[in-house]
């Protein structure tokens, strides 16, 4: 790969907001432009590497996280990053159809 041409996991995240239902990734970022926003989102366990598995998209945004069961607005789920590939294995994560 040429120099400077590196592809970061931040590159192919996704925002929660943009994920169909039956996604499954995982957190690689929660944006900060509203700092009290994303430490309560934090403190619900919402930070890089948690496990994510999106259950609705409307008229919330519905997902599991890890163990716990969120519902966020569009806006809130805009500034999730999510990965939707297991880059440790090279494979895509399942999606439910």
């Amino acid at each position: 790969m040429p120099l400077g041409c590196s592809i970061s996991r931040f590159d192919e995240a996704r925002p929660l907001s943009s994920l169909e239902p039956g996604a499954i990734g995982v957190v690689v970022r929660v944006l900060r432009d509203r700092a009290d926003r994303a430490d309560r989102l934090a403190a619900l366990g919402v930070t890089p590497g948690a496990r994510i598995h999106v259950l609705q998209t409307f008229p919330g945004i519905v997902f599991q996280c890890d163990e716990t069961e969120l519902a966020v607005e569009r806006t809130v789920a805009r500034s999730i990053l999510i990965d939707i590939a297991d880059r440790a294995s090279g494979t895509r994560l399942a999606t439910s159809t």
